[in-house]
């Protein structure tokens, strides 16, 4: 792979994190840097009311988790312990869903509802194993016992230091106070019965006013380290389970396969019975009228049979395209190479061809690989404009990569319906990721990025 392969790879692995993990939109540049507008930013006060409140929050977290489950337990000899116990996860999930929407709201941090109880069967006895049995109920239990000392700390810690700061930063402002009411010059730092000394000249003002700066300044990362844990702990345990949400995703990916198979199935039915097949019954008829007219009029029957000639390779090439649209058969005799080669061949601007593997993904990557090069050259030659193209195949670790390049007018969108925006769905439903960048004017850069799974 050469190094130009080998930079745009790392450019679209970025640009693919930013556009999976962070769809908000680009804010614009500030005056201030992060560390002087950070005390005064509206992300700071919603994180410092998050560990405010998470105080209050985990004690009766904890106190009812606690509670529930050491009586529950203790009653599990009867038939009591174990609704209650269940009646408590049910409980423990209402109060997760309150955690969810104070991180939604504070935290930013958009965490989905995990998957409902399974009942089984149905009924309360469904219920009831299904409450008991659902990890996501002992991880709401877990959630209330260990966030209530972290709540704790962060409270202690941050509290302290916010408040500190703030009040040694506006010192000058209110220094006045210890003469005027408290017959003191200032802040008493160190006093026995003899002496006393307080910060009271103008110089210990300042000083005192500059580490109250220094403190407010470095008090909101603070904050953001604490609350960087708070996102984890909802997100691992008062969200969905990795399994299940891949199980989801699966589910979407079977939908997105089912629908396209069936769009497939339709397309080549309609290509089959408005191409070839209306071809062939055509020529049926003719050759019949040709059978008819073969004693009486031999000229003009050997001229229908020639028109039929005619007519049957038509059909036949009609009937070869078909095929190479369902899979080519130069893809599976010489691979990727030779069959993207071929494509580039029918593409109506001269196209540059450059695959560089080392051996042959698995056949049904490479067929979605073809596919995948065949669209996007069709897009080129009917929407483009272009003059010139180029296709780009290699490899990077256990990701076949795939770059197509047009010098066309650009504007390519792979949103609103498209067909870049169904492709982009098709390269999903294998774990595979589509990236357009299309500037109006051009030129046009789409690069895919399918799993290896040789």
């Amino acid at each position: 792979m050469t190094a130009g392969m080998a930079d745009r790879t790392d450019s679209m692995t970025t640009e693919h994190t930013d556009l999976r993990h962070d769809p908000r939109p680009r804010t614009r540049a500030h005056a201030l840097p992060p560390v002087l507008r950070a005390p005064l930013e509206g992300r700071t006060w919603r994180e410092l009311g998050w560990i405010v409140l998470s105080l209050p929050l985990s004690i009766v977290f904890f106190v009812f988790a606690v509670t529930m489950t050491s009586v529950s337990a203790g009653l599990l000899v009867t038939f009591v312990g174990i609704p209650l116990l269940a009646g408590t996860f049910a409980a423990l999930r209402g109060l997760g869903a309150v955690e969810r929407m104070r991180a939604r709201a504070l935290l930013d941090a958009d965490v989905a509802a995990p998957e409902p109880v399974s009942t089984g069967k149905g009924g309360f006895g469904g219920w009831l194993a299904g409450t008991l049995k659902s990890g996501v109920s002992w991880r709401h239990l877990l959630y209330s016992v260990l966030h209530f000392p972290w709540a704790v700390f962060g409270f202690s810690l941050v509290v302290p230091l916010w408040t500190t700061g703030w009040t040694l930063l506006l010192y000058p402002l209110w220094q006045w106070v210890f003469p005027a009411y408290s017959n003191v010059d200032g802040i008493q730092v160190y006093g026995d019965s003899t002496r006393g000394y307080y910060l009271d000249s103008p110089l210990e003002i300042a000083a005192t006013s500059v580490v109250g700066l220094l403190l407010t300044l470095a008090t909101p990362w603070v904050i953001r380290g604490l609350t960087s844990v708070d996102r984890l702990m909802v997100v691992g345990l008062l969200g969905p389970s990795r399994l299940a949400s891949r199980v989801v995703e699966l589910e979407s990916d079977r939908g997105v396969v089912v629908d396209t198979a069936a769009a497939d199935l339709r397309r080549i039915e309609r290509d089959l019975h408005d191409g070839a097949q209306a071809r062939l019954v055509a020529l049926a008829m003719d050759l019949g009228l040709a059978k008819e007219k073969l004693t009486e009029d031999p000229q003009a029957a050997a001229r229908m049979v020639d028109e039929a000639h005619g007519e049957v390779k038509v059909a036949l090439q009609e009937l070869r395209d078909l095929a190479r649209g369902i899979h080519p058969a130069v893809l599976t005799d010489r691979g990727l190479d030779a069959a993207l080669s071929a494509v580039a061949s029918r593409c109506a601007v001269p196209v540059r061809v450059e695959v560089d593997l080392d051996r042959r993904p698995a056949a049904a990557i490479e067929g979605i690989a073809y596919f995948t090069v065949s669209e996007l050259l069709q897009n080129v030659s009917k929407h483009a404009r272009a003059t010139r193209a180029s296709v780009e195949v290699w490899r990077v670790q256990d990701r076949l990569m795939l770059q197509v390049v047009d010098d066309g007018r650009g504007g390519a969108d792979v949103t609103g319906g498209s067909g870049l925006a169904g492709l982009a769905e098709r390269l999903g439903a294998v774990d595979g990721v589509l990236a357009v960048e299309s500037p109006v004017g051009g030129p046009t850069t789409v690069t895919a990025e399918l799993p290896w799974r040789s």
